[in-house]
């Protein structure tokens, strides 16, 4: 049987644009333009518009959405106001991380769910599972396209195409903008300041998702003054590993927990969560993995799965692993034993060669860095 792959509603205007297109967990995407290293250091200094449409989109409504969302997710649900949104985990009752994502609040009891690539059907029956009350839960993946513009002219572009003034936006704001667009619009947009790149940026949810393409091209040709370029995925991979984000396919794999991730900044133990009490538990633990930061001292690109090795030891793994084109070298996440995670401790990376590397203090990239 042959499989067909999943498209974005913009999957003909990237073949026009001339991308190189990838499988990415079922969607045919665009792995690149030009070349990952240009368009990276574009986003970096100056501007580039992602289609990510492959990631999910997930409505939930009714006066006990707040609660749901409190019950799922190591947030607490009613610290985030009307008009803002955080980054959270989706745990298991064993306390590994299901997912993470964004969840905004919308006003009116509705919240806007952005889980990642191929997860929306499993965190919709998560989120039916644990229902209780008036809410109602929607999957709207297919109907909203998702574009991204990043970087440090981001707020011009935006300003180009949207009459709104974005600098009263705080970082995870978001606003109902679908009226205030400068060119022919007929449906909803909601922007958030968020974005996976570590730089200034915007994401905008539209629906229906064709609307999209037009409001791709007038982002183009209205940040042409700006340098504005499409980028792909090889280029929001790299983007996101320097600044030492997650890759949920990466990062997740093999039940990982919000302590081993790193990631326990995210939790508001003031309130019960599925998985609390599993991850207080562990917390107990003297020794595990944990997410550390390894900048390769000797040629040689890490790959997921790559060993690190000390003294002949395996001491842990490689999650996510590439070329920095800001540092112009090789970077690695992986999950080390806590007892040898000191910064300043020289490993051995050990795939296809082995690669020697130094443990950091991260992230890889810092703010005006590159």
């Amino acid at each position: 049987m042959h499989f067909m792959p999943m498209r974005t509603a913009l999957y003909e205007l990237h073949k026009e644009l001339g991308a190189s297109f990838t499988d990415f967990i079922g969607y045919e995407m665009p792995l690149r333009y030009t070349s990952i290293q240009e368009e990276h250091l574009n986003v970096r200094h100056k501007v580039g518009i992602f289609d990510v449409s492959h990631m999910g989109n997930v409505i939930i409504r009714g006066r006990d959405a707040e609660k749901l969302l409190s019950r799922i997710t190591v947030e607490r649900a009613e610290k985030i106001k009307r008009g803002m949104g955080q980054y959270t985990l989706l745990l298991n009752p064993d306390g590994s991380i299901i997912d993470d994502e964004l969840f905004f609040n919308l006003g009116n009891d509705e919240y806007l769910i952005i889980p990642n690539s191929g997860m929306h059907e499993k965190v919709v029956k998560w989120m039916e599972e644990n229902a209780e009350g008036n809410v109602e839960i929607e999957d709207v993946t297919n109907d909203y396209s998702i574009l991204a513009v990043q970087g440090p002219h981001s707020e011009e572009v935006m300003k180009e195409i949207i009459d709104f003034d974005f600098s009263t936006l705080k970082f995870f704001g978001c606003e109902e903008v679908g009226n205030k667009f400068r060119m022919p619009f007929d449906g909803r947009c909601i922007v958030s300041r968020s974005g996976y790149t570590g730089e200034k940026g915007y994401e905008m949810y539209i629906h229906p998702a064709e609307e999209a393409i037009d409001v791709f091209r007038e982002i183009l040709t209205r940040g042409e003054k700006y340098g504005i370029m499409p980028i792909g995925l090889g280029a929001r991979d790299t983007l996101r590993l320097e600044k030492g984000f997650m890759l949920a396919g990466n990062e997740f794999e093999g039940g990982r927990n919000p302590i081993e991730a790193s990631l326990e900044w995210t939790i508001d133990w003031e309130h019960d969560f599925i998985g609390k009490e599993a991850v207080m538990e562990f917390k107990k633990r003297e020794e595990y993995e944990k997410i550390t930061y390894l900048v390769c001292r000797s040629n040689g690109i890490p790959r997921h799965g790559d060993e690190v090795i000390l003294n002949g030891e395996r001491i842990g793994v490689v999650s996510s692993g590439n070329f920095s084109p800001c540092l112009k070298k090789g970077i690695a996440l992986a999950y080390v034993n806590t007892k040898y995670r000191d910064v300043g401790n020289m490993v051995t990376i050990r795939g296809r060669r082995d690669i020697e590397a130094e443990i950091i203090k991260g992230p890889f990239v810092k703010k005006g860095e590159c």
